[in-house]
């Protein structure tokens, strides 16, 4: 079963979704970040986890 994708802005389910995103945490390059279009279109702020980065800068 393929795990689901959940939007690291908005928290919603993703998988499958046109236009969203999965890229490593800019600052630690360790967790992986997934963005919807949506959130990605208004520029959404996001946090990762691991180190705490938040972008969008």
């Amino acid at each position: 079963m393929e795990k689901q994708l959940i939007c690291s802005s908005c928290k919603k389910r993703i998988t499958n979704k046109e236009g969203s995103v999965r890229f490593k945490c800019p600052n630690c390059g360790e967790y992986e970040l997934v963005r919807c279009q949506h959130c990605r279109e208004i520029v959404a702020k996001y946090e990762c986890p691991k180190c705490k980065f938040v972008g969008p800068n």
